[in-house]
């Protein structure tokens, strides 16, 4: 295969469309719900992985600000948003240089989130199970290739 644009989508390898899926948690005693539109993991998420690796953003909140998107693809949250908040409205408007915020996003939201964003990642998707023992518990292919025979070869 030739590497082009027609290549590629011949193979599906862009993001296509947000995902719309029901993301719910609890804000104290109040369970609450709401519809967000979900992007496949792609470019935007890998540059925040990248960023994060350097330290240059936080990697749960950059996770969550590629994916996390209107219908038509454009981001919901900033990284900042999800660290310390949007601006505070009626800060602003007492004075409109104030750049107090509202705190960072509920962990319980975020832990939602982070939940859907994996769904959609993780749909249509097969998980491989590690090999059998005959003990029936599983070895990990670490483990397996630590069982081997260590017998030098024959010359």
């Amino acid at each position: 295969m030739k590497l082009n644009i027609q290549s590629l989508q011949t193979i599906g390898a862009f993001t296509g469309r947000p995902i719309e899926k029901t993301v719910e948690w609890y804000q104290g005693e109040q369970r609450l719900s709401a519809e967000v539109f979900v992007r496949p993991l792609g470019f935007q998420s890998a540059v925040s992985d990248v960023l994060a690796s350097t330290g240059r953003v936080d990697g749960v909140a950059g996770r969550i600000a590629a994916s996390i998107c209107d219908e038509d693809g454009n981001p919901v949250f900033t990284v900042r948003d999800i660290v310390d908040g949007p601006l505070d409205p009626e800060e602003l408007a007492k004075d409109p240089e104030s750049d107090k915020r509202l705190g960072a996003l509920d962990g319980n939201l975020t832990v939602a989130l982070l939940a859907v964003i994996h769904e959609v990642n993780e749909m249509g998707k097969t998980k491989s199970s590690a090999p059998s023992t005959s003990s029936g518990t599983s070895l990990s292919s670490t483990a397996s290739a630590a069982t081997r025979s260590r017998k030098p070869k024959s010359a």
